[in-house]
C-alpha cells in the first residue's frame, strides 16, 4: 500500500509530487501528460521565477524535476490514466485504464480541466497565432493592439479587464444578450472607455495571414461582420477531468471538485464521512485557475494531508 496517489501531471500534480517525496511519503505519481494546459502556450511570463518560458519547456521542467526524486519512495507510471476511484477501508484505491489497481491511505487529485474550444473555421489553424485560451499566459503579447473576448461569464469579463490594463481596444462578444458574471465586475468593464460590448452574435470564423487579423461573427439575421483584430481570447467555459471520481466527493454542476480553501481537501458527498481525499488546480471549484495558484495549493494540501497521515499511523 502506498502512502499517496498523485493523479495529474501539471503544476500542481508536480508540485504535490516533490514535496510528498521531500516528506518521504511512499508515493505513486499517475499522469497521461505532463505540464497542463499551459502547453501550448508560446512564452509564459507569469511563472514565478522565469521572465520567459515556453509551455512545452515548463513541461520538461516539471518533469525533470519530479523524476529527480524518482526511486525507492516515488513512483512514476506515465502515460497513464486514472479511470475509477473506490473507498477501501480507511484508504482508498485508483483502477487504472489499463487494468492495473493502485492502493493508498490518501489520494491528490490534480487532473486539471479541458477548456472549451472555439469551433469555428480558422480556429485551429489560428490557435497561438493570435487565438488563444490562456490570457495570463499570453495577454501582455498584445500590448496595444485591438483585441476580442468570446464569452459572456466571469472568465471572460475577468480576462477583458485584464487585457484593458495594456491593449489598445477590447471587444467582447457573447451570444446571449444576458451574462453569467457578476455584476460589478460587467459595470467595471463597461465604464472602461476601451471597451465595447457585442451581446446577441455568435462567432462565424477566425481570418488571418501569418497571424490572426480579424474575428468574424453573425447576427441573428445571419449577417456576418468582420472585427480587425490581432488577438482572440476564448474564455467559454471548461471541462474538468473530474469523471474517474465517482460519487465519493462533493462537485458543482460543471464537475469541478468541491475543497476547503484552508487546507484542500475535498468536500464527501455522504454526511459524516471524511474521505483522505485532497485537490488542486483547475479540477477545483477554487475561484481563480493559474499555474502558481495550483502550485501554491499543491503545498498547501501536502502539508495538510502529511499531518492527517502522521496523526493516522
Amino acid at each position: 500500500m502506498f502512502d499517496l496517489i498523485i493523479v495529474g501531471g501539471g503544476p500542481a500534480g508536480a508540485t504535490a509530487a516533490v514535496y510528498a517525496a521531500r516528506k518521504q511519503l511512499k508515493t505513486v505519481f499517475i499522469t497521461n501528460e505532463w505540464g497542463g494546459q499551459s502547453t501550448v502556450s508560446t512564452d509564459i511570463q507569469n511563472w514565478i521565477g522565469t521572465p520567459h518560458i515556453s509551455g512545452a519547456d515548463l513541461a520538461k521542467n516539471l518533469r525533470a524535476h519530479v523524476e529527480e526524486y524518482a526511486g525507492d519512495t516515488l513512483r512514476i507510471i506515465a502515460p497513464a490514466l486514472a479511470e475509477k476511484l473506490e473507498q477501501k477501508g480507511t484508504g482508498i484505491t485508483v483502477t487504472l485504464k489499463n487494468g492495473e489497481v493502485l492502493e493508498a491511505r490518501s489520494l491528490f487529485v490534480a487532473s486539471g480541466a479541458v477548456r472549451r474550444t472555439l469551433d469555428v473555421p480558422g480556429a485551429k489553424e489560428y490557435e497561438n497565432k493570435g487565438l488563444t485560451y490562456c490570457a495570463s499566459c499570453d495577454g501582455p503579447l498584445f500590448s496595444d493592439q485591438d483585441v476580442v473576448v468570446v464569452g459572456g461569464g466571469n472568465a471572460a469579463f475577468e480576462t477583458a479587464l485584464q487585457l484593458l490594463a495594456y491593449c489598445k481596444s477590447v471587444t467582447l462578444v457573447n451570444r446571449s444578450n444576458t451574462f453569467r458574471a457578476e455584476t460589478i465586475t460587467i459595470a467595471a468593464a463597461r465604464n472602461n472607455p476601451k471597451m465595447k460590448i457585442i451581446t446577441g452574435v455568435m462567432p462565424s470564423k477566425i481570418i488571418g495571414e501569418k497571424f490572426v487579423t480579424g474575428f468574424g461573427y453573425t447576427d441573428v439575421s445571419g449577417v456576418e461582420t468582420i472585427l480587425p483584430v490581432s488577438g482572440i481570447f476564448v474564455e467559454i467555459g471548461s471541462i474538468p477531468n473530474t469523471q474517474w471520481l465517482g460519487d465519493l466527493v462533493m462537485r458543482t454542476s460543471g464537475g469541478h471538485v468541491l475543497v476547503d480553501s484552508r487546507s484542500q481537501r475535498v468536500t464527501p458527498s455522504l454526511t459524516g464521512h471524511s474521505f483522505p481525499i485532497w485537490a488542486a488546480g483547475d479540477c477545483t471549484d477554487g475561484l481563480y485557475h493559474q499555474n502558481n495558484i495550483a502550485a501554491g495549493d499543491a503545498v498547501k494540501a501536502i502539508e495538510d494531508l502529511y499531518i492527517h497521515l502522521q496523526k493516522s499511523i
